[in-house]
């Protein structure tokens, strides 16, 4: 898809604009402080003029134009247009000019630069005036601001756009992504008080691996081959954890571990998983329209996925009704499917889980989901962010089954803190509790054996 195709967004007058041409309207139309808000604006019309007038209106959206071509034409335009108004610029002006003219063109505005730096995990713009973002765990804010609410809500438009999603007024929250997979949060007015807000969960341009965890000290070399071979061995697996304690990359991790051969479909609100297999089918899900209708949810696509001959089903979140479909496909031969979900503690998801299946509107006995919940999960892994800004896998539970009217987990792996140093950087060690899993025969009949050491009680990382 052609770049101006791809940032096109509707003018509130009606008439359709490519990104170049509505951001010279809105430096036209928005005051501001810039000193060199005039000479953007020429160079703006002058991108206008050598882009998107020639191709005319009627085959702009086969025009192609990349960012490499707009960045060498802009430092043309920079030096023509500040020779002809008689302005001197400084290197780093003229940089720094070039820069912004580009983001705005053809990224993200302001929060390019952030977007493009890899340290950066995490961008939060609380409305104009305000950006934080997140690096090494820890949250800091940036010297970045828009010019006003009308410069957010143009970022906003960019970014959902192409993905046939709007935001206004009537709908004033929406999620999305950007290209690279990475996850957008944005609310307006007059929800937003502070004014529009985005909130962009960053993902790697390479994906992270089982290694990058145990070197960032997320989990033991142990417990990452005790996953491994829990996955391939087709266990069912719930990864528990709050937000932004680094589900979707465990997850994601662990369907690496899913053998190429398999067929996976991956289920999620917005695209997020990064599988590198070749047979993955990647479903999402789309909220209604304007009229209220044409919805399909998670649980929708969840009861499709099982007429498409899956190997593996990856649910990104179960966080309603699905979780009711979701069992009953781990408990109707679609063993090995993986998902997430939000809770405090191995003990807590399961809670969850009863309550979710109660919002699907089945009036089912809480032993009936009890009896569910244990014969179709197998092991939930609970992550945690702790005070430092570190993400560690707290506990590897094993679910046994039920005992009367209760369901019995067993800690396998555990992550025990003793406190906090002087640096403020938590001090810990994971624990092996030197049970061996009842599911240890499942593994041995799938030719997986593991060293009699991992379940040796240890201390670690």
């Amino acid at each position: 898809m052609s770049l101006l195709r791809r940032l096109e967004v509707e003018l509130p007058g009606g008439g359709e604009t490519g990104p170049v041409e509505r951001e010279a309207v809105m430096l036209k139309t928005i005051p501001r402080k810039d000193p060199h808000a005039n000479l953007k604006q020429l160079i703006h019309h002058r991108l206008v003029e050598e882009f998107v007038q020639p191709a005319g209106r009627a085959n702009r959206k086969g025009l192609e134009v990349d960012g490499e071509a707009i960045r060498q034409k802009v430092e043309t335009l920079v030096g023509e247009v500040a020779t002809a108004e008689g302005m001197l610029l400084s290197r780093t002006d003229r940089n720094n000019l070039v820069a912004e003219v580009v983001a705005e063109a053809v990224g993200y505005g302001p929060i390019q630069p952030l977007l493009n730096d890899a340290s950066v995990s995490e961008i939060m713009v609380n409305g104009p005036r305000q950006v934080f973002v997140e690096r090494a765990g820890k949250l800091e804010l940036v010297p970045v601001t828009f010019r006003d609410d009308h410069h957010v809500l143009h970022v906003i438009e960019k970014i959902v756009a192409p993905l046939g999603r709007r935001i206004d007024e009537s709908s004033p929250m929406v999620d999305a992504r950007l290209p690279d997979g990475s996850r957008v949060n944005a609310i307006i007015p007059p929800l937003a008080l502070n004014g529009p807000s985005i909130t962009i969960r960053k993902f790697a341009k390479d994906p992270l691996t089982v290694n990058n965890l145990v070197e960032f000290g997320t989990l033991t070399e142990e417990m990452a081959k005790f996953l491994e071979a829990c996955v391939k061995a087709r266990l069912n697996i719930v990864v528990s954890g709050g937000t932004g304690s680094g589900k979707t990359t465990t997850l994601n991790i662990l369907s690496s571990f899913i053998p190429s051969g398999e067929r996976i479909i991956t289920i999620e609100d917005a695209a997020e998983l990064q599988l590198r297999q070749q047979h993955v089918i990647r479903l999402e899900t789309r909220p209604a329209n304007m009229e209220g209708k044409g919805e399909v949810s998670i649980r929708h696509l969840v009861k499709n996925s099982l007429r498409m001959r899956p190997d593996r089903i990856v649910v990104g979140e179960v966080r309603s009704g699905e979780a009711l479909d979701m069992l009953q496909a781990m408990n109707t031969g679609h063993d090995g499917s993986l998902t997430t979900g939000h809770a405090n503690s191995p003990r807590d998801m399961l809670s969850r889980l009863e309550t979710m299946v109660l919002m699907a509107g089945m009036d089912l006995p809480v032993r009936a989901i009890r009896e569910q919940i244990a014969s179709a999960v197998d092991l939930i892994v609970q992550q945690s962010r702790l005070r430092d800004g570190s993400r560690k896998i707290t506990h590897i539970t094993e679910v046994q089954g039920m005992e009367g009217e209760v369901i019995v987990l067993q800690d396998l792996f555990q992550f025990h803190q003793r406190g906090i140093d002087d640096n403020g950087k938590v001090i810990g060690a994971f624990r092996s509790t030197g049970l061996r899993p009842r599911f240890m025969e499942r593994l041995e009949a799938c030719g997986i054996s593991l060293p009699a050491h991992i379940f040796s009680p240890y201390r670690g990382g």
